[in-house]
């Protein structure tokens, strides 16, 4: 869960700050015909307002705008990063750390990652200073962000005078750019750059096939993305592989589809076993007593991935699959495949953790360590805590352990006092005028049992569930982060079954969101609402505030 506050010069009335007025006053009248709890019905509220025609053109109307607003986003990111660059140098920054964590302020400003922001900042350069013609159509909303992503990424490889050449070539008919696809878009593009410079096109295979990488995802229900991008004869080897075993072993009786051989081979040939089913991986599930024990319907949490079934969660415990297959193929070595993905509980091994939470707000008991790095227990718990990176709309998988408050500066090792960042986000947490604290709360005992005092920054209450930390900018700009609800803790605005909250709307009702014209002069002055409250328990119930970590291996 993530917020935002503006830095305190933002509400003052100067040229540029009035421009963000006026970008306010969009924002506000395009949600203005939006009421919550009265959504358009079949028979069309709005359509008594419009004819269809008139809808049609307001939807043309408003993707020009979103044209013309990535285009606005773009000057204004290339801007940004001139000031930002020109500032650290007079600071003295040596010139291979000019621009360090400018594409964080502008991943945080649009809510991405801090690698989208790098993306996004290379796009704005590339649009501003290098391919007029491409800018002018975004700034019309001749074409999408998106478009002139592709031309900014086909011509990459070229020289700026073949560039320029190209984006006049491609996008200096505007008319004719606009009634281009995808396809023709990338087509064109390359066609150009491949004809003005045939060798760039060879360097720029040689640097593709530099950049080569596996990298796995979620996937619904309880299944990965395993993704490996390969250089193109690499890759449709691998694949040809695959698919002449599956034919093979169809060929030979085989009852499995042909996806599912191909899938089975993969992990089979890569892990070096002889049965994907006997994978040797070792799987952190975190649940709470109540769906280990109770048949208690909460989700369980596999760090990384996110949350999973109860019942999966406990057939994983058990090694047992209740999903029986249809079919089974009968192997070589005398059990069914399906059998073989069962496995056998031989030489399997279990671990138990025991993790407490804390009764009133769902949140981790804190372990602290006297170190200065953070040893395998505490890193462990503070992974189960976090998750995936802390930095707000990053979402990537923690690569370091970070010290909120630097140790230098007196911050502990401690559970309260660390965080998982990816890598990005703690290097552009270490560029100057960047600051974070975690966030004291309301009744400073427990922070103080921390060795943590988080200054004058605005208190959390008491009820607020989560590990809470606020980042400032260079800027000025604060991003609060908090970490995300452990399974037995509710959601904002949603209770646990069998819990209810005072005053409760009704189930279905929207929560109005403020609008710009309601927004405090002074936001930091105010204090924060609660982000979220967890769902009401009994502190003399302590068995309620366990949650069970398990670590399954085979």
């Amino acid at each position: 869960m993530f917020e935002y506050l503006p830095s305190v010069d933002h509400h003052r009335r100067g040229p540029r700050e009035a421009q963000s007025a006026v970008f306010d006053a969009w924002v506000e009248y395009l949600a203005a015909e939006f009421e919550p709890n009265s959504l358009p019905t079949p028979e069309g509220s709005v359509s008594e307002i419009a004819s269809d025609s008139e809808l049609i053109d307001q939807l043309r109307a408003l993707e020009e705008l979103k044209g013309a607003a990535a285009a606005a986003q773009a000057r204004i990111a290339a801007a940004f990063d001139a000031s930002q660059r020109s500032k650290q140098k007079h600071a003295g920054l040596r010139k291979e750390e000019l621009g360090r964590g400018v594409a964080s302020q502008i991943a945080l400003a649009r809510r991405e990652s801090a690698n989208k922001g790098g993306r996004l900042l290379g796009l704005a350069k590339a649009l501003t200073s290098e391919m007029p013609y491409t800018m002018q159509a975004l700034s019309f909303g001749k074409i999408s962000e998106w478009r002139a992503t592709l031309l900014v990424r086909e011509t990459a490889c070229l020289s700026l005078e073949d560039r320029r050449q190209v984006d006049e070539e491609v996008a200096g008919d505007a008319g004719l750019l606009e009634s281009l696809g995808d396809r023709q878009i990338i087509a064109r593009a390359k066609a150009a750059a491949y004809r003005l410079d045939p060798r760039a096109a060879v360097n720029r295979a040689a640097k593709a096939a530099s950049e080569r990488f596996v990298s796995c995802r979620p996937a619904p229900d309880t299944m990965t993305y395993l993704t490996g991008l390969l250089p193109v004869a690499q890759g449709v080897g691998v694949y040809t592989a695959l698919s002449h075993e599956a034919d093979r072993l169809r060929a030979a009786g085989d009852s499995r589809g042909r996806g599912q051989i191909m899938a089975d081979t993969l992990v089979e040939r890569v892990t070096g076993l002889g049965d994907a089913g006997s994978t040797k991986v070792e799987i952190q599930l975190v649940m709470t007593d109540r769906t280990l024990l109770a048949g208690d319907s909460e989700p369980a949490l596999v760090p990384g991935y996110g949350p999973v079934p109860a019942q999966w969660a406990r057939d994983l415990v058990r090694r047992r699959s209740r999903r029986g297959p249809s079919r089974r193929h009968q192997s070589s070595r005398g059990r069914t495949k399906d059998q073989a993905m069962g496995g056998s509980d031989k030489h399997a091994e279990h671990w138990v953790r025991r993790l407490y939470t804390a009764p009133d707000t769902g949140e981790l008991v804190a372990m602290d360590s006297r170190a200065r790095l953070f040893p395998k227990s505490l890193a462990r718990f503070i992974a189960a805590r976090d998750t995936a990176c802390r930095m707000p709309w990053c979402g990537a998988p923690i690569r370091h352990l970070d010290h909120i408050r630097p140790h230098n500066r007196g911050g502990p090792t401690s559970a309260s006092n660390g965080q998982g960042l990816c890598e990005a986000c703690n290097h552009a947490k270490e560029a100057p005028g960047w600051r974070a604290e975690p966030v004291r709360r309301s009744s400073p005992e427990a922070e103080a049992d921390a060795g943590i005092n988080a200054g004058p920054g605005r208190p959390v209450d008491t009820a607020t569930a989560g590990h809470t930390v606020d980042t400032t900018t260079p800027t000025g700009h604060t991003y609060r982060s908090t970490a995300p609800p452990l399974p037995g803790t509710a959601l904002p605005g949603t209770t646990l079954p069998g819990t209810a909250s005072p005053g409760a709307e009704p189930p279905g009702t929207l929560p109005r969101l403020a609008r710009p014209q309601d927004q405090p002069a002074h936001p930091q002055e105010n204090p924060t609402p609660p982000l979220a409250r967890p769902p009401a328990r009994s502190p003399d119930s302590p068995v309620e505030a366990c949650i069970a970590d398990f670590v399954w291996a085979a």
